[in-house]
């Protein structure tokens, strides 16, 4: 019997070990699904639309740690995939996109068959890490395996395959899965002259700080042996939890961009170890917050050196190996620094928090009734800006998910990614009413595949967020109010239970009560009965002319 090109796309996710794809089935990916439907070897998730796909695929891989997989057509539905795998780019997430593409015959020759885009490859090229097309059926497992390599080398990214309608109906000889494994490099140690300069630095301080990105997410351990060397800690939102957030010698998420009290903290600091991290404009409040001096840089990649701060030391290497080496010749720090930063975080966590309004005790009333190892999604909505970035306790580096490009809408499917990944664990999307509407549909997805998800909608009845900073740029609103649907009768359409608060004494017996449901919830948080959520910021701020 033949043995077709879709077969072994489908045989070969499995053989990878992928258990779970998402996508949407379309004239140009019907051989490689319907290969996959005679298998039962992998759960197929019906995404609604492709970015919605996309975008539960890179969570899933997030929290998973492994591969995210999203199918989607050619043409208009590979485009659709762009936003999410934009944001899988920016998060460092190893996403296989794995498209159609028009008959060989018709590429690239504008010819107006169905779904043909000339240009797709340069399209995907541009937002993935890599694009691959398979130009005939026997170079198919090599061209999957090399995507699927260099989706998960580190810097990790997503990539997309192109496999043509005709070559996925092929014949092809079938491969031996028990010989097949991909072949990731192995972690690369440090770079031995960045490294003895490192360790020079911080033999001499005695208040380092480390920087921990998501480059050092594999990395606890090590950054654990620092820290019990003396180091204090803090993290990018993309990294937070590296160090559960419950330990006081790290500040998490308030890493200093909108907290004066950790700002002004840095300036008792004489060293600060930067590990796997960007360094990003969006947290530094674009490069203006001043950072610890000298400034050691370790990363994988060498073209993080000197990318947005300008490093006095720059090592090469695995963050893990890098860390351990620099903790085995280093010596315990004086104890007052951390004293000190343990009593630096009570202070700035208090002061944060009663800048949030009526919304002050919302991140310690969730911590308290979420279940320890929750998944923690969020949108970006100004809830999440203002306090679910920053003073939320993330305990897990895989427990947080949240849209590191900073775009509106993703939060709804990157919560069911995240919730299917979990294997049971609860989830919980913080996203706004305008977020939610960007994939509204995908609600149906979350009903279908009865996610252990709850969507946390804070609806203020339009862009609360863009209204902050329209106070702030342009000195007056404009284009924010949105007319949404009744939420509760919305649930009630998709068939998922709905409950509402609008009061602060209603939040925390409201959220433990959806933590205790089976499946999806949606829970309304009325914001236009509790208040409108102050700005953070620097919108906070008055503006300086010109």
């Amino acid at each position: 019997m033949a043995y077709t090109v879709g077969e072994l796309v489908a045989e070969f996710l499995p053989a990878v070990g992928v258990n779970t794809a998402f996508g949407i089935v379309s004239v140009h990916n019907i051989p490689m699904l319907d290969a996959l439907s005679q298998r039962n070897a992998v759960r197929y998730v019906m995404a609604r639309g492709e970015m919605g796909g996309a975008h539960m695929a890179d969570a899933y891989a997030r929290v998973a740690g492994h591969l995210g997989v999203v199918f989607t057509s050619t043409g208009p539905g590979a485009a659709n995939a762009v936003p999410g795998l934009v944001e899988a780019r920016f998060a460092g997430s190893p996403v296989l996109h794995i498209t159609g593409q028009t008959a060989t015959r018709f590429i690239d020759r504008d010819m107006g068959t169905v779904h043909d885009v000339p240009g797709q490859t340069d399209m995907l090229g541009a937002v993935c890490k890599r694009a691959f097309r398979v130009r005939a059926p026997q170079e198919a497992l090599a061209t999957l395996m090399a995507a699927a390599t260099a989706a998960l080398t580190p810097p990790r990214g997503p990539v997309s395959v192109e496999i043509p309608i005709d070559i996925q109906r092929m014949e092809v000889a079938r491969p031996d899965w028990a010989n097949i494994a991909l072949n990731i490099p192995p972690a690369p140690p440090p770079e031995p002259h960045g490294l003895a300069a490192a360790i020079a630095a911080l033999q001499q301080a005695k208040r380092p700080m480390l920087w921990l990105g998501n480059g050092a997410k594999g990395a606890r351990e090590a950054a654990l042996r620092l820290l019990d060397l003396g180091f204090g800690a803090v993290t990018s939102w993309n990294g937070r939890g590296v160090i559960a957030e419950d330990d006081p010698r790290t500040l998490g998420g308030l890493h200093g961009a909108g907290a004066p009290p950790v700002a002004e903290f840095y300036g008792s600091c004489d060293a600060l170890l930067v590990v796997g991290s960007r360094l990003r404009g969006h947290e530094t409040l674009d490069f203006a917050l001043k950072l610890p001096k000298p400034l050691i840089h370790v990363d994988i990649d060498p073209a993080a050196n000197g990318r947005t701060y300008p490093a006095d030391v720059f090592v090469q290497g695995d963050a893990a190996l890098t860390m351990h080496a620099i903790a085995d010749a280093l010596e315990a720090k004086p104890p007052e620094f951390q004293r000190d930063l343990a009593a630096l975080k009570a202070r700035a966590v208090a002061e944060f928090a009663a800048t949030l309004g009526p919304y002050e005790s919302f991140p310690a009333t969730l911590r308290a009734v979420m279940p320890k190892d929750a998944l923690w999604v969020r949108d970006v909505t100004i809830s999440n800006s203002a306090w679910g970035n920053r003073i939320f306790p993330v305990l897990g580096p895989r427990d947080a998910v949240h849209p590191v490009g900073a775009a509106i809408g993703p939060g709804l499917p990157l919560g069911i990614g995240a919730a299917l990944a979990g294997n049971g664990r609860k989830a919980i999307a913080m996203v706004g009413d305008g977020g939610f509407a960007v994939n509204l549909p995908e609600l149906w997805t979350a009903v279908q595949e009865q996610a252990e998800l709850v969507i946390m909608v804070m609806n203020d009845k339009g862009y609360g967020v863009i209204r902050h900073i329209q106070d702030y740029a342009a000195g007056r609103r404009f284009y924010h109010d949105l007319k949404g649907p009744d939420l509760m009768a919305l649930a009630a359409l998709a068939g998922l239970p709905g409950m509402r608060v609008a009061s602060i004494e209603a939040f925390g017996p409201t959220l433990e009560k959806a933590f205790a449901t089976k499946g999806p919830v949606l829970v309304e948080i009325d914001m236009s009965v509790i208040g409108e959520h102050p700005p953070y910021a620097p919108y906070n701020q008055v503006r300086k002319a010109g």
